[in-house]
C-alpha cells in the first residue's frame, strides 16, 4: 500500500485544510514548504458525529503500529533492530500504541494514517493489517472493534495535534511488550512481530 503515505495527506487536502494551523498564514508562501516538513496540522478531529459503528453498535477504532530499522554493529558485523513507537496515554499511566475511531468519511488506511499523525506525529509507508481486536472500553464502557496495521516511519515531525498532552517514546521489542497497557494491543504486537521478524529476521539480520 505503498500509495497511503504522507502523499495521501497532501492529495487529501480538503480535509487537511480544514484543521491546518493558522501560523501557516504567517509564513510567507516562499518558505512554506521548507517549515511544513517537520511540522504537521496542529489540531486533532474531535467529536463523534462522523464516529463508524457496526451493524451491532460496536465502535470502529483503526491504528498502527510504527516501526522503523535501527542499523547496529557488533563484533564487526552490521544488524538490524526493529523499535516501534508507543505514545503516553491521554488520560492515566502507561503507554500505547496510537489509535481512533474510523469515520464514515474516509478509508480504514487514512483513519489509520490521520491517528498516527495526529497521536503521534509520524507518518510512512502502511503496511499489512495485523487483525481485528473486541474489547470494552474503560471509559466509556462499550463495545469496540479494533483493527492495526503495520507502518513503516519515514517522517518524524517535530510539532504534531496531540504533542501538548502526549509523550512519545521509541522501544525494543521486548521493552514494548513490557509496558503496552492494553491487552489488545499486546496482541497486534506480537501478530507484527510475527508478521515481519519471523520471516525477515535472515534475510536482513533483524534482532527481535
Amino acid at each position: 500500500m505503498t500509495g497511503f503515505s504522507v502523499s495521501l495527506i497532501v492529495s487529501n487536502f480538503s480535509n487537511v485544510a480544514s484543521y491546518l494551523s493558522p501560523i501557516f498564514e504567517t509564513i510567507p508562501s516562499k518558505v512554506v514548504p521548507a517549515q511544513i516538513e517537520k511540522v504537521v496540522s496542529l489540531v486533532s478531529r474531535t467529536g463523534r458525529d462522523l464516529q463508524r459503528y457496526d451493524n451491532s453498535g460496536y465502535r470502529q477504532v483503526v491504528g498502527c503500529v510504527p516501526y522503523r530499522y535501527k542499523t547496529q554493529v557488533v563484533n564487526g558485523r552490521e544488524s538490524k533492530e526493529i523499535e516501534v513507537l508507543l505514545i503516553s496515554a491521554q488520560k492515566g499511566k502507561g503507554m500505547l500504541f496510537p489509535k481512533g475511531g474510523w469515520e464514515i468519511d474516509e478509508s480504514m488506511e487514512e483513519a489509520a494514517l490521520r491517528e498516527t499523525i495526529e497521536e503521534a506525529g509520524v507518518t510512512g509507508e502502511l503496511e499489512e493489517k495485523l487483525g481485528k481486536w473486541q474489547y470494552k472500553s474503560k471509559r466509556h464502557n462499550i463495545i469496540h472493534h479494533g483493527y492495526m496495521f503495520a507502518l513503516l516511519v519515514d517522517q518524524e515531525f517535530e510539532r504534531w495535534p496531540e504533542a501538548e498532552m502526549r509523550q512519545r517514546k521509541w522501544v525494543g521489542l521486548e521493552e514494548a511488550r513490557e509496558v503496552c497497557q492494553n491487552w489488545w494491543m499486546r496482541e497486534a504486537l506480537e501478530a507484527f512481530v510475527n508478521l515481519k521478524c519471523h520471516t525477515e529476521e535472515e534475510e536482513v539480520g533483524i534482532e527481535v
